[in-house]
């Protein structure tokens, strides 16, 4: 399985290098398992490259996207500090590959999560603040005609990420009800509520934090846990803004640089 997993690997990093979406990989890999030794294959690739892990992003938070994939729970990817873009700043084209944006709900934590089981009473202690977030969502997969194990292999089609600036106490906000609008140039593209994301982000959080403690990459001081889409995701074209509010926490944009000539 060994050469499978390494050869998987391969096909996502060409994709990666070339800008040019590859074969999905599932004629290599078939289960959750393996995609997550494909995804460590990368994630190793890339630490030992420089670059510097920053949090966690979970994925596939909704029923209808589980149910579209045919798995009862979330996954999960890496977030990497050259993933974030500040807050309005110019996405070049082609930054990302079939980009899709998403509104989220961002925590930053504060303590170590590391315990062999969490309770949301553990997450919110841990949790410094609350963001909004805008996760760019990517697949190197031609056309993301992906299952499981194509998503999971590709870093949960992990792509880039904007947080919003204005810091907020978990106090302060109510994060299953907090309603959320996102805009495209103006124009309402999708919205939602904390609910949709697992019935409560911190839900999210906590299903995230007792899995990277089973396969040993805890959640530590200062990572930021992007909590999973709380509406329909958005394909994205060069040209686009969008903007996402989301209630008690404030706004966020994302903005796609023009393509050339």
């Amino acid at each position: 399985m060994t050469t499978e997993i390494d050869t998987a690997a391969e096909r996502i990093l060409g994709a990666h290098a070339s800008g040019v979406p590859c074969e999905p990989v599932r004629d290599l890999i078939t289960t959750a398992e393996d995609a997550y030794a494909v995804q460590d294959r990368l994630t190793e690739r890339w630490l030992g490259e420089g670059r510097r892990l920053a949090g966690r992003k979970i994925g596939l938070t909704s029923r209808a996207v589980q149910d579209q994939l045919g798995v009862d729970s979330p996954d999960f990817g890496m977030l990497f500090a050259d993933m974030a873009v500040p807050d309005g700043a110019e996405i070049p084209a082609g930054a990302v590959l079939q980009p899709r944006a998403e509104a989220e709900v961002a925590l930053v934590l504060e303590h170590d999560l590391t315990h062999e089981r969490h309770t949301v009473a553990d997450v919110i202690r841990a949790t410094a603040f609350a963001l909004p977030a805008i996760e760019v969502v990517g697949s190197r997969v031609r056309d993301w005609d992906i299952t499981l194990a194509d998503t999971v292999a590709d870093n949960a089609s992990s792509g880039l990420y904007v947080l919003g600036g204005r810091p907020v106490p978990l106090k302060d906000v109510d994060l299953r009800l907090c309603g959320m609008v996102l805009e495209r140039r103006g124009e309402q593209v999708s919205t939602g509520t904390g609910a949709a994301c697992l019935g409560h982000p911190l839900n999210a959080a906590l299903w995230l934090a007792d899995t990277l403690v089973r396969v040993g990459r805890p959640l530590r001081a200062g990572d930021t846990v992007l909590t999973g889409a709380l509406g329909p995701v958005v394909p994205a074209v060069p040209g686009d803004v969008f903007e996402a509010r989301i209630d008690g926490l404030g706004d966020v944009r994302a903005a796609f640089g023009k393509e050339e000539g």
